[in-house]
């Protein structure tokens, strides 16, 4: 691209009537659709929709290979220990240097997303989970593992940001909500996929089913559009001009675009902070210090609840809107973490021990279904929508690294806090999750319904 035709667009001082269309699909001007495809009077709205459904399902391939690296840790825990002989803190830094990995990720995921486009970074994403998925295939020792998984971590952390920013900027406004939230949904699914898998196959084989979505991915991309925001902003259409006018107003108070960022930043704390990658990734061995008797049995349960609950969230999303859902499902995560809690401090005092494992398993079940309705997805799709197209990069590459930052400290911390006192670990993640529906009720607007312009138009207002 030239850097020239890249300022004359932002710079462009008036605005053209033709930004409405940037809530249709793939825009529609005059009968053409402008992008990868040839113009055709004929072409109705349907074909436009399919065609957003198709990029949907190529890009959220992304998103099941992120499940499948969150998901790949809790079935495997015992086996990898014990095949490559690990303490308690080599697997714990292995089950957490994906969220290191990540971090790295999200540093550089808007300006790649930005300097080669939205499917150039799933691209390159795609081939360093390939990358790590091999290292970990064939690694002898914890260094191999531990670089593989860092790969690996690499790559979602791109795959984080860059997923649902692509959808958010391909999707009609009606389909928006529903179409990001799948974003979530394939995570989960992949999640889920992973546990599943790992309890009947060794876990090298586990780390080969990671390729799969990876290969989808690419030769997906050969079949799709890139976005036409992007396009707009780099310049490549002139129709796409309009994209990049000015979208907050030339006397905009950029206080308020702050205040935003904050809210995006302090809805990944949150996301996180309520504990749901150390819950995630050591699940097994949680349901083993409760005193299941098979954590295979809860390990199951947790994968197949994942599923079917973030369908209704992505259902809900366009109906209930934003603000609701993630305040319901804080509340959920709340129930969950402090039924979990209570089961472990019965434990420790030896009472209603028949009632243990059951208060634990059901504790951590209501707990992974409250946050797939909404914690896991809601904050997500606020960040891909509050954000300036011009700030979109820099803003969005913040609040992801944020995000992992997070992530990493949660996952890394869990094993031990777990040993210090278990009720306090899972009371300290609901108290979490209360704070987490005082920031929403208090600082976090409503989008739903709004077009990304409609959005950006309320700011600037």
């Amino acid at each position: 691209m030239a850097i020239g035709q890249y300022k004359d667009i932002e710079n462009e001082g008036e605005i053209v009537n033709g930004l409405e269309d940037l809530e249709k699909p793939f825009i529609q001007q005059e009968g053409k659709i402008v992008g990868s495809y040839h113009e055709d009077d004929n072409d109705n709205e349907n074909g436009s929709i399919w065609m957003v459904l198709l990029c949907t399902f190529v890009a959220v391939c992304g998103s099941f290979e992120f499940g499948s690296c969150v998901g790949y840790s809790a079935p495997t825990q015992s086996a990898i220990s014990e095949d490559l002989n690990l303490s308690l803190a080599q697997f714990s830094t292995f089950g957490s240097i994906l969220t290191i990995g990540a971090m790295f990720g999200a540093i550089t995921s808007g300006r790649i997303a930005d300097f080669i486009g939205r499917k150039g970074a799933m691209r390159m994403s795609a081939c360093f989970c390939i990358t790590g998925w091999l290292a970990v295939y064939f690694c002898q020792g914890s260094f191999a593992l531990d670089i593989g998984r860092l790969f690996t971590g690499y790559g979602i952390g791109v795959f984080s940001y860059v997923v649902p920013i692509f959808i958010a900027e391909i999707s009609p406004k009606n389909l928006r909500g529903g179409l990001t939230t799948l974003n979530q949904l394939m995570i989960v699914v992949g999640s889920s996929t992973a546990f599943l898998l790992g309890t009947v196959i060794p876990w090298r084989m586990l780390a080969l089913t990671g390729l799969v979505p990876c290969i989808l991915l690419l030769v997906g991309l050969f079949f799709v559009p890139e976005s036409p925001r992007w396009l707009a902003k780099v310049g490549y259409q002139k129709e796409f001009q309009v994209a990049l006018q000015r979208l907050r107003g030339k006397d905009a108070d950029i206080s308020r675009e702050a205040a935003e960022i904050q809210i995006g930043v302090m809805l990944m704390v949150f996301q996180q902070f309520v504990g749901i990658n150390g819950i995630n990734f050591y699940a097994s061995d949680t349901f083993i210090q409760a005193g299941l008797s098979s954590a295979k049995a809860g390990t199951i349960a947790y994968a197949c609840v994942q599923v079917p609950i973030t369908v209704v969230g992505a259902v809900l999303m366009d109906k209930s809107g934003r603000r609701p859902l993630i305040m319901v499902s804080a509340a959920g995560t709340f129930l969950g973490s402090f039924l979990a809690g209570a089961s472990f401090f019965l434990k420790g005092q030896s009472l209603l021990l028949d009632w243990v494992p059951i208060m634990a398993v059901g504790g951590v079940l209501i707990y992974v279904s409250a946050f797939s309705i909404g914690m896991g997805a809601v904050p997500w799709l606020i960040m891909s929508e509050i954000f300036p197209l011009n700030i979109k990069g820099v803003a969005g590459s913040l609040v992801v690294l944020v995000n992992w930052l997070c992530a990493w400290a949660v996952s890394y911390t869990f094993n031990f806090l777990m040993s210090w006192s278990s009720p306090g670990t899972f009371l300290l993640y609901s108290g979490f999750s209360l704070l987490t529906i005082i920031f929403v009720a208090k600082f976090v607007p409503e989008t739903k319904g709004k077009t990304l312009e409609e959005i950006q138009a309320c700011i600037n207002a």
